[in-house]
């Protein structure tokens, strides 16, 4: 096999082609989807979320229900 250089726009038209003959115009999209980046800060959102909860303790929590049904 042959390896060929090439810039990132050849490259990425060459993969969209790729992916679209292999999977489809719509598997090849829903394929490109999964490597959106998104924004924001992950770690900072997490926090809001979470709280200060740490991992011992959703360990327990799950034994506990484990135990109990």
């Amino acid at each position: 096999m042959k390896t060929e250089i090439m810039n990132p726009t050849i490259m990425r038209q060459k993969g969209i082609k790729a992916l679209t003959k292999a999977l489809g115009p719509i598997g090849m999209i829903r394929f490109l989807q999964q490597f959106e980046t998104g924004t924001g800060d992950y770690s900072k959102e997490r926090e809001q979320w979470l709280g200060t909860t740490r991992v011992e303790d959703i360990v327990a929590e799950i034994k506990k229900k484990r135990k109990h049904g």
